[in-house]
């Protein structure tokens, strides 16, 4: 599961409209995007509580208006690497904790219909999502007349490591998220920060540059750089200015790091190859003094087939040693 940085982060950012309208805009590719409002958008007060007490503070919830109703925006935000096979059944019950809160609050009365919800995972886990989207898919079949009665819940996901870096959109801070997420090495790291910088300047967008800084503070640089003492800096373009000046001393650091990683690897591949070479030549010469004891002095081409025989062909000549009338049966194949 991820630190409480990397959870905190993220609810900074998505609590942005605009983090919320780029992410509508540029990664839903459905039709009914184009009729919402953004100019209405609204952050919904999340505190739901399940039957079993444990508040479900984490999420992110918007409103906006489609046409002249509101249109519910429920933000999961999934950190796990797992993929969460019952994610379907979970989306339904964080959708009916929804419907509560908002009949509660009185926002939905009495002869009202429920307003649309849609059901967003934010994925950022480092395989793709395999689980089902639709809860109909984790319920057993049923004969036509019961499949009626049974529940139903589809949601979206938004995988980060779908999306090649290169083709996400320049003018979407989503996407600007992905690359800083998805950034390997320094100088991509630097890259990514400088474009954000030089998109986020006007003054109504210093809460949103703030949310990034701190993001990428206490999450990109030390995913990017473990045990790396990097002083915490309060703007993004201190940030580049910092990554400027240290990308190649970072770049340089991160190249030993990643050769003394391989030497160890290829040490501890040799000890492992010297202990199984080790374990056939004893092999080898235990099942030539077996075979001396029972057949007399092995002639030089025996003596160098033993030599020369992998671990298996050693352990199916001793079991053959075991009821050969002479040492011609302890080679045979069948």
């Amino acid at each position: 599961m991820p630190s409480n940085s990397h959870d905190t982060g993220y609810k900074l950012l998505f609590a942005h409209p605009q983090v919320v309208e780029d992410l509508l805009r540029g990664f839903i590719a459905e039709d009914w995007v184009g009729e919402l409002d953004f100019s209405t958008l609204q952050r919904v007060n999340a505190s739901f509580v399940a039957e079993d007490l444990r508040a479900r503070e984490d999420d992110v919830i918007w409103r906006v208006r489609l046409r002249s109703r509101w249109l519910y925006v429920y933000l999961l935000i999934e950190f796990q690497s797992r993929v969460d096979p019952w994610m379907a059944l979970r989306m339904l019950v964080y959708v009916g904790l929804l419907y509560q809160d908002l009949i509660r609050a009185g926002e939905v009365k009495t002869g009202d219909r429920l307003p649309a919800v849609f059901p967003l995972v934010l994925y950022n886990g480092g395989r793709r999502w395999t689980a089902v989207r639709e809860l109909a898919e984790l319920i057993e079949p049923v004969p036509a007349g019961l499949a009626s009665y049974r529940p139903n819940q589809r949601y979206h996901v938004l995988e980060a490591c779908a999306y090649e870096p290169q083709a996400l959109a320049e003018d979407n801070v989503v996407a600007d998220i992905i690359r800083l997420e998805t950034s390997r090495y320094p100088q991509q790291l630097r890259q990514a920060v400088s474009r954000l910088a030089a998109r986020l300047r006007a003054p109504e967008q210093a809460s949103l540059r703030r949310a990034f800084t701190v993001w990428i503070n206490r999450v990109v640089l030390r995913r990017l750089m473990p045990g790396q003492d990097i002083p915490e800096v309060g703007e993004l373009k201190e940030i580049e200015t910092m990554l400027a000046e240290t990308v190649e001393e970072w770049t340089e650091q991160w190249k030993r790091q990643g050769l003394e990683q391989g030497r160890l690897e290829g040490l501890q591949q040799g000890l492992e190859q010297g202990l199984q070479q080790g374990l056939q030549e004893g092999e080898a010469l235990l099942l030539a003094r077996l075979l001396t004891r029972r057949f007399g002095p092995l002639d030089e081409a025996t003596q160098q087939r033993l030599r020369s025989a992998t671990r298996a062909q050693l352990e199916r000549w001793a079991e053959n040693l075991l009821q050969a009338a002479a040492l011609e049966d302890v080679f045979r194949t069948d």
